[in-house]
């Protein structure tokens, strides 16, 4: 099954492919690395976005979207337009495509109990992409 995590910074959506087969895990080819909402926030634009994530999601076949859950308030608090990208997401209209949210503490307990099989220098992708490669893994495992 093929998974998209999504990490959410700021005004982008930050994204990783990660498939896995029998049991076998490997990282799909993708020139898109992120997808970014326009800077003005209008009702437009947040329809473009969730436009493109949705054509994204159609164009790689992926069945599910992993997204790090931002926090509503504290220290590690999202922002506001983080929390807009986390409901476009949730409501795209993509027939059979599950979208999950994943709680910091269900990543580490996770990660606590399956341990990445490869370090992520050796995955060859970007280092921002980390955290959503991350949500992707633990999207895999988590029940």
């Amino acid at each position: 099954m093929l998974i998209c995590g999504v990490e959410l910074s700021g005004s982008d959506a930050v994204v990783c492919l990660l498939n896995k087969d029998t049991g076998q895990f490997s990282l799909p080819e993708s020139k898109i690395r992120k997808i970014t909402l326009k800077k003005n926030h209008t009702r437009e634009d947040l329809q473009q976005f969730q436009t493109s994530f949705a054509e994204f999601v159609m164009e790689n076949g992926v069945k599910k979207v992993a997204i790090k859950e931002r926090m509503p308030k504290g220290k590690f608090a999202g922002g506001a337009i983080s929390f807009k990208l986390e409901a476009a997401i949730q409501l795209m209209s993509v027939a059979d495509v599950e979208v999950s949210l994943l709680s910091p503490a269900t990543i580490k307990s996770t990660l606590a109990s399956n341990p990445l099989p490869v370090p992520f220098t050796e995955t060859g992708l970007k280092v921002f992409q980390e955290t959503a490669f991350i949500a992707a893994y633990v999207g895999h495992l988590a029940k």
